[in-house]
């Protein structure tokens, strides 16, 4: 089990950046209650509170709310709840639906999984809310794909990236776009 405390101030800094943007203190309750769900697994399966994946809730939260400026709660809370690298970390459907409500169900239940076969036509027919969480979540995972081992790996996301995620982003928002695009130029470095 992991230190919980980097845990409690990333539930601090979501609260706050929620705050910051003006979400009504029920959107702020809704997006702080699945954020401690996603969390949840986290603190449980994570040895290392260090590890990459354990901030990815709030981390996925903070694009969308800081780069963005989204403040639309119920996407927000899928945002927070969205993982796309690791079965183990994945909240059930079931949990969500009862814990958060089945409407941010619906919502994941909308979004493409990295490698589906219509990724782009997928994303590009989302509503672009939930474009933005796609991006936000995806661009997070990016952020450390790096650290993977698999070298292989990296040439398939990479070639993703450039076929699907970053058009996508060109399209859908500009700050995202910039990062993307950044992170595909320092990543094809390392390949």
């Amino acid at each position: 089990m992991s230190d919980v405390r980097r845990a409690a101030a990333m539930a601090d800094s979501v609260k706050d950046a929620l705050l910051a943007i003006g979400v009504a203190p029920d959107g702020v309750d809704l997006v702080c209650r699945a954020h401690a769900l996603a969390m949840e697994a986290r603190i449980e399966q994570l040895e290392d509170d260090h590890h990459t994946a354990y901030l990815h809730p709030g981390r996925s939260v903070l694009i969308l709310v800081r780069d963005v400026a989204h403040s639309d709660p119920p996407t927000l809370a899928a945002s927070a709840l969205l993982e796309s690298e690791t079965d183990a970390l994945r909240v059930p459907a079931l949990q969500i639906s009862s814990e958060i409500g089945p409407d941010v169900v619906s919502l994941l239940e909308q979004i493409p999984a990295p490698g589906d076969e219509a990724l782009v036509e997928r994303l590009v027919t989302l509503p672009e809310a939930l474009r933005l969480v796609a991006l936000a979540e995806r661009l997070d995972q990016l952020r450390h794909a790096h650290l993977h081992p698999d070298r292989a790996w990296w040439a398939v996301i990479h070639e993703e990236t450039t076929r699907a995620w970053l058009p996508v982003a060109e399209r859908t928002h500009a700050r995202l776009a910039q990062r993307y695009r950044h992170w595909q130029r320092t990543f094809a470095r390392r390949l």
